[in-house]
């Protein structure tokens, strides 16, 4: 029994040792070349965001709300009137505060004390027309708007812009990948992955500026620029 057990034994470690030597041999990964590619696509904006804000200051809060009320229904009236579609106007803020004051108390110290309210009332709005955008705001300025700001222009189906962008990130990557291969001396292999990072907000770019063409406040509209990045990894070729 006991040669028996021994035999088992000698067997096992036997199987073994193949085993622990094949463990111990360096694995060889697959050689690749991994690239990042970026692609950008401009155009001139046909649409504008901006923020049209009313704020009114009275002694009491009803005041204050009503005298913010009716000049933003105001606003509201002139904007339709301009053609800006109901969809295209979206309340964006809300507010009525208190306004506090120092003043003298009976002891000689001073203490914080109500002395009116603000009330505002903030519209978020997108302007197709954009060569009527200077004289929006001043209309609206005249309708008793006196908070306007957060103009950003961008492009209403930014799709096609996407896609050329994404095409052109593309083709940067595998310049990269051709040229590394190129410098290296090697052969570019297949491609293994292609993956797509980061966000495309347009981006404002300050060239071929277009002034608005009305009688109104002057606005540089500029090109708009959507990006794409993406990242790919090639096989090396034996």
């Amino acid at each position: 029994m006991a040669r028996f057990f021994k035999a088992c034994a000698m067997a096992l470690g036997l199987i073994a040792a193949p085993l622990i030597a094949q463990a111990d041999m360096p694995k060889i990964t697959e050689r690749t070349i991994t690239v990042t590619g970026t692609g950008q696509a401009d155009a001139a904006p046909d649409i504008a965001t901006l923020r049209v804000g009313v704020t009114s200051e009275a002694k009491t809060a009803r005041a204050a709300m009503d005298q913010t009320n009716a000049r933003t229904a105001a606003v509201i009236a002139r904007l339709a009137g301009l053609g800006v579609a109901e969809r295209d106007m979206q309340t964006s803020g809300l507010s009525l505060n208190p306004v506090w004051s120092n003043r003298p108390s009976a002891n000689g110290h001073t203490v914080n004390v109500i002395t009116g309210f603000v009330a505002r009332n903030g519209l978020t709005v997108r302007a197709r027309d954009l060569d009527g955008l200077g004289a929006l705001i001043d209309s609206v300025v005249s309708d008793g708007a006196n908070d306007i700001g957060g103009i950003a222009f961008g492009v209403d189906d930014p799709a096609p812009l996407l896609d050329a962008a994404r095409r052109d990130a593309v083709a940067d990557a595998m310049a990269r990948a051709q040229l590394f291969a190129g410098a290296a001396g090697v052969t570019l292999g297949p491609l293994k992955t292609l993956s797509e990072n980061g966000g495309y907000a347009p981006q404002p770019r300050m060239m071929e500026m277009a002034m608005s063409r009305d009688a109104g406040a002057p606005v540089a509209r500029g090109e708009v620029s959507y990006s794409a990045t993406v990242t790919m990894v090639f096989g090396i070729g034996e």
